[in-house]
């Protein structure tokens, strides 16, 4: 038997007279209004239990949605379970709207909700999620090319609060990839440039700008009250202090680097899953000698390079903030830019590591020899 479908100004008529009107959009989507005296449920949420939320098989029941096929969809659905009277919203919030009639609008203000709307609407991030990004707070050592990807799409993602952390000045040949930095930024600080193209892509966030170098004595301070890290260093010194402090401090580590043609991303979380995951001193113990470690002036970089790297790093800090998918854990991804590929290198955590082996006490912070300079 078919569904039937009335337009919202029918549908508003029968709901006066009684007939329950349910939304089965996501919860994202609810957030942004309903129809005024619509219920909130979920298209999967209803078909799973529908006795839940309409107990009654032989009451007029409407369902409406975005744009009124998933509302269709619902309703055969509920149709094939024995729900008799089951009608749909023809054009579904989208023609309510436009016929000019009344919605219900929740707690969130809107800006949030247009800002984010495309967040809204995946059901792994939603409006939970998304206040669980604008509660957060990440540290992102680094303005430069790994930085400045990473810190636009974490700001454009909602994060609430980012402590940006960086000692250099803009410099012209920045620019070929540290796309925070403009030429008309050129000698001055990169938190301040940094700061001030964060801000006027998302006004909302709390930024941070903290010049100076990441050290022994200021570590602590900077990762209090973090929930991410992001590791956009340009020197061996500034990696293995961030990553044996997060050691220290239960902090996840997002982990980044490039060199030439090529990139590696990964995840080091040993300070909450000691003897499970690894640190970044279980993969790397000890620096390489400075003879073997040219920084970016020396060896080069591919401009777009630190952009794909850096844009990983968002995707995984993300993930960590929102607990969906799999992160990085344990594992290193490989880019090949000239390739144009990706390979991945299973870690394990090193059970002689001196920093994040069951057991073994905290060694304190020890100052490494700049092996690196400038990115």
């Amino acid at each position: 038997m078919p569904i039937r479908e009335i337009d919202p100004a029918q549908a508003q008529a029968r709901q006066r007279a009684g007939a329950r009107l349910i939304d089965v959009r996501e919860p994202g989507e609810h957030a942004s209004g309903l129809a005024a005296g619509a219920l909130a449920v979920p298209r999967a949420v209803l078909e799973a239990d529908p006795a839940a939320h309409a107990p009654d098989r032989e009451a007029e029941l409407l369902l409406i949605c975005a744009g009124g096929r998933r509302s269709l969809l619902a309703a055969e659905a509920l149709q094939r379970q024995g729900w008799r009277n089951v009608i749909s919203v023809a054009g579904g919030m989208e023609a309510w709207r436009a016929a000019g009639l009344p919605v219900s609008v929740g707690d969130a203000d809107p800006d949030f909700l247009e800002r984010y709307a495309r967040h809204l609407r995946l059901p792994q991030v939603g409006l939970e999620g998304q206040r669980r990004l604008e509660q957060a707070s990440v540290l992102l050592l680094g303005a430069g090319g790994l930085g400045s990807p990473a810190a636009y799409y974490l700001a454009a993602a909602g994060i609430g609060r980012i402590v940006l952390v960086d000692d250099d000045v803009v410099e012209r040949s920045n620019l070929q990839r540290q796309i925070l930095h403009t030429d008309a930024a050129i000698g001055t600080p990169k938190v301040e440039s940094a700061a001030r193209a964060l801000a006027a892509l998302n006004p909302r966030l709390r930024i941070e700008a903290r010049r100076e170098r990441l050290g022994a004595d200021n570590v602590d301070a900077l990762l209090a009250g973090v929930d991410v890290v992001v590791d956009g260093a340009d020197n061996f010194p500034a990696r293995y202090l961030l990553s044996d402090a997060c050691v220290q401090h239960g902090k996840p580590l997002v982990y980044g680097a490039v060199h030439r043609f090529e990139g590696q991303v990964s995840v080091f979380d040993a300070g909450r899953r000691r003897g499970e995951a690894p640190c970044y001193r279980c993969l790397f113990p000890e620096p390489p000698a400075a003879a073997d470690a040219p920084n970016c002036s020396e060896a080069g970089v591919l401009g777009v390079l630190p952009g794909v790297v850096g844009l990983l790093q968002a995707t995984e800090a993300i993930k960590l903030i929102l607990g969906i998918g799999t992160p990085l854990r344990g594992r290193l991804l490989h880019f090949d830019a000239l390739g144009m590929r990706f390979r991945e290198t299973r870690l394990s955590a090193d059970p002689e590591c001196a920093v994040c082996a069951p057991g073994r006490a905290f060694p304190g912070y020890a100052e490494l020899l700049r092996v690196c300079s400038s990115e």
